[in-house]
């Protein structure tokens, strides 16, 4: 580098001027002249050698270097002469520059990032809604009828395959291995083509795979077959028994082959072909919606394009089959936003959260080196008028910013680092989590923001560094402190902003915080403590009848409630909290028909007859299951209070039939039960209970209660259930406590990490406030001196004091509030029973930030009252 070679250039350039100036004196003595006379007149012809060597300098580019550097050394030793302001600048960067840092990483690995998949910008999921639907209602799970319909009407549009991501296997115990319950999917022959990924071992499904009467064949996930298998590569061709059935595996996808959707558990391990698993009828009708689309787009043909076209296909479908389940649109996205649009809204909000974070660390920064700035004024008005220009003095502040915001922008990427790592273990639910790292974009991202930072705060500081003033600042005393006033206003100014940004955070925090205490505090309709719960499925191949099914799960229950320590037990098909679990959709037997395109859509639980007495589950009218109301005699329902009080307003409902649309079976109510929820974020919908001992229920939740601790229960259930079986695996084990946690998860971490901005802001405000006063009253010690002096009253001047020191928090509370007000309707898609303006939460943080600000202004209101008049007057 060009500097670092200066001292041959001054060598050289001395050489050069001594020989310049020989060869002048040379010619001196040549003409007659003395040596003396000589040199004196060479020296006269030639010029100062002192300015000569200056000039010369001053044109070498490198100078500028140099001047940095001379700079930056004295930033540096500036900085280590007062190493608390160092260390909190250093600590405010750190953790704005930090927080950002770690939520771009995740922006860009979980919402950004494409898709393991081949041109995944191809590619779209497709779904069925109503006509009059709106928000989650607009992409629902469609009918394999309507799919084999727009997949041959658009066949030169797109390359359309199908999945049902809802499926699951009993793996039995084979090799030393113990049994386990597998997450599954069906899919098309040409799922895996059309999302462009092939099989790493092995090959995928063929046309022939996916017939009724094939060979059954599975395709393993990489981790599962990394897992069972030990990455064996010889496991091709090998049986594994799925429901107690035995499938030859064809195939091991590779790592990177994950779908993901928000219907598809991202952990499917086995892949099984759909035309052999599903049963024939399903394949056909346009009344069953379990099913997802996906469709590779042809070359120039776009989304909006092919829906608008299945649409068309969908309304012949709809004129063909008036059935109220059959739907009139066909909706899509691209397979990118299918995968990430429950979780945009929160992560923005997050990084809007992290971004004001940095805005507030960086106003509270530039507030201290305009403190430091202040301090400095008569230093910087002296080097002024000895010849040093504005812009030295500017590069001098924003060096010393940007050595701030280097280090700060150093361990705030160290915390970024711990930061994501802590969220892939609590957030393992987010898409991509593993995925999330900090890559060169991210490093680019982390340099932009350090230097934004840096340019930020140290511009505001040398802007308050007022040279047309330097007289005025040389001859300023305490008693007159117009240029002290100027940079109080301009402190004053940025802790308005800091206020502001801070009220923000707070609403928002305080929104979310309430959006979670009420989810927390959610009724699932029956009592969540001491209640464990474990799913199981009883294999089709093994117990080949509906009786044996029976018999087994009969066996399983009766079991489990001799257990010591079980208080009461039942079985359900799905638990109050544990998901949507199927509905149906019925008409009532004595009711006059429904105007056509209306029908009443039931959620249908099955259950045994001691499951309502287990979870506590109030029989409100009528009476539960009898004994012999099974099998044959399996007719008979219960349904909730809300389906008696939306299907029968006004009417008993006892005795009445119900009949399901799809096979027109009838069944008799027989009694009304209390309310339960699908998911704790949802109200409670009509449901219906059917006998489990019958009605096609294979695979069943058990539900167990107890005086302690359920958990202890787990594994003496879990050894129940061997001794019956020994190849049935139990899944899902967890207490309803846990479901309810698991369900909030999200809005728990939401809310958690926004309070902690929001707390870091808050504190950054409280500093800044205190910093504000406490400055002001430094600067007007004297006239306060002066004014107890002349009789001012004590308490006077603390009030004046106090007044002067809310001021800024006022001014910065009103205008936070606004703009709180407007961006608060932000969060109304990810709040719980809250209002975006709730008054309460709105009333709490102005309150709060009230009390935090007069308590920052007290000490130094304080201090002001308990001035002593001589001594202050002496400090002039």
């Amino acid at each position: 580098m060009s500097w670092l070679t200066g001292n041959k250039r001054d060598r050289d350039l001395e050489r050069e001027l001594r020989a310049d100036l020989e060869l002048e004196e040379e010619e001196h003595r040549e003409n007659g002249a003395s040596a003396e006379e000589a040199r004196y007149a060479a020296l006269r012809a030639f010029g100062n050698p002192t300015v000569i060597r200056e000039q010369t300098r001053a044109v070498w580019s490198w100078n500028r270097i140099e001047a940095w550097e001379r700079d930056l050394r004295y930033c540096l030793r500036g900085l280590r002469r007062a190493p608390g302001f160092t260390v909190i600048a250093i600590v405010v960067m750190a953790l704005g520059i930090g927080a950002n840092v770690a939520l771009f990483a995740v922006i860009r690995s979980v919402l950004l990032n494409p898709l393991p998949y081949h041109a995944p910008e191809r590619l779209v999921t497709l779904y069925s809604t109503f006509n009059d639907a709106n928000g989650k209602r607009s992409f629902m799970p469609i009918d394999a009828g309507s799919f084999f319909a727009w997949k041959s009407a658009a066949a030169r549009s797109a390359e359309m395959a199908m999945i049902s991501p809802f499926q699951g296997y009993s793996v039995s115990a084979e090799s030393g291995q113990l049994p386990e319950a597998a997450n599954a999917a069906w899919v098309t022959a040409n799922f895996f083509s059309t999302l462009g990924m092939q099989p790493v071992l092995g090959r995928s499904f063929t046309q022939a795979d996916d017939s009724p009467d094939a060979n059954a064949t599975a395709i393993l996930s990489y981790s599962f077959w990394k897992r069972r298998y030990a990455a064996d590569p010889g496991v091709l061709g090998r049986r594994i028994w799925l429901d107690a059935r035995p499938y030859t595996i064809i195939g091991v996808l590779p790592e990177s082959m994950v779908f993901f959707g928000p219907f598809a558990p991202s952990s499917i391990q086995v892949w099984t072909p759909v035309g052999h698993e599903a049963p024939r009828w399903l394949m056909t009708t346009f009344q069953d919606h379990e099913f997802i689309g996906v469709a590779r787009l042809a070359p120039g043909v776009t989304r909006a394009r092919l829906l608008s076209a299945l649409t068309l296909v969908q309304a012949h479908i709809k004129a063909e089959h008036p059935d109220p389940a059959v739907r009139e649109v066909v909706s899509g996205r691209s397979i990118l936003d299918d995968v990430v649009e429950e979780y945009k809204t929160p992560i923005y909000v997050l990084f809007g959260a992290t971004a004001c974070v940095l805005f507030i660390a960086c106003l509270n920064v530039a507030s201290l080196l305009v403190a430091r700035t202040a301090a400095r004024r008569r230093e910087i008005a002296i080097r002024t008028a000895l010849g040093g220009g504005r812009m030295r003095l500017i590069r001098e502040r924003v060096l010393e910013s940007l050595v701030l915001a280097v280090c700060g922008g150093g361990l705030g990427v160290l915390l970024a680092l711990g930061a994501v790592r802590w969220l892939a273990i609590a957030r393992p639910d987010i898409p991509r989590v593993d995925s999330i790292h900090l890559d060169w974009v991210v490093a680019v991202f982390a340099l932009a923001a350090v230097v934004l930072c840096a340019v930020f705060s140290g511009l505001v500081s040398a802007l308050s560094v007022d040279s047309r003033r330097l007289l005025a600042t040389l001859q300023e005393t305490s008693r007159a402190q117009s240029g002290g006033r100027i940079r109080a206003g301009l402190r004053r100014t940025l802790l308005v902003l800091e206020v502001c940004l801070t009220v923000v955070l707070l609403i928002g925090a305080g929104l979310l915080l309430k959006s979670y205490s009420r989810l927390r505090s959610s009724d699932l309709g029956v009592p969540v403590a001491n209640t464990l719960t474990m799913r199981f499925g009883v294999p089709e191949a093994r117990y080949k009848t509906p009786v044996d099914q029976v018999s087994f799960l009969e066996r399983v229950i009766t079991r489990v409630r001799a257990l010591p320590g079980v208080e009461s037990a039942g079985l359900v098909s799905s638990a109050p909290g544990q998901g949507w679990g199927g509905d149906r959709l019925v008409g009532v037997v004595e009711h006059p028909p429904l105007p056509p395109g209306e029908t009443i859509d039931m959620m249908v639980r099955g259950a045994d007859p001691g499951y309502f007495a287990a979870v506590h589950l109030p029989i409100l009218k009528g009476r539960t299951f009898a004994s012999d109301e099974r099998l044959k005699r399996d007719h008979v329902v219960l349904i909730s209070k809300e389906a008696a009080r939306t299907i029968f307003p006004g009417e008993d409902p006892i005795g009445k039939h119900i009949r399901i649309n799809m096979g027109g079976d009838r069944y008799e109510i027989v009694g009304v039960v209390g309310d339960t929820r699908y998911s704790v974020s949802e109200p409670p919908r009509a449901m219906m209970y059917m006998p489990v001992f019958g009605n096609g229920y294979t695979n069943v939740t058990l539900v167990a209660r107890s005086a302690r601790d359920a958990n202890a229960l787990a594994l003496p259930i879990e050894k129940a259930i061997g001794e019956l079986d020994p190849d049935l695996p139990v899944s899902d084990v967890q207490t309803l406590e846990e479901t309810v946690a698991r369900s909030s998860l999200g809005s728990q971490f939401n809310s958690v990490l926004i309070l902690g901005f929001a707390v870091i802001a808050l504190v950054l405000a409280a500093v800044g406030h205190y910093g504000v006063l406490a400055y002001l009253v430094t600067q007007r010690t004297g006239e306060i001196g002066i004014r107890i002096a002349l009789g001012a009253q004590r308490g006077s001047v603390l009030r004046r004091v106090l007044l002067d020191g809310l001021r800024p928090a006022l001014v910065g509370l009103a205008a936070g509030l606004a703009v709180s007000a407007f961006l608060a309707r932000m969060l109304q898609s990810i709040l719980y029973q809250t209002e975006p303006l709730d008054l309460s939460v709105f009333a709490t943080v102005a309150s709060v930030l009230l009390l935090v600000a007069l308590a920052a202004c007290l000490a130094p209101a304080w201090r002001a009252a308990r001035l002593d008049p001589m001594s202050a007057l002496r400090t002039e």
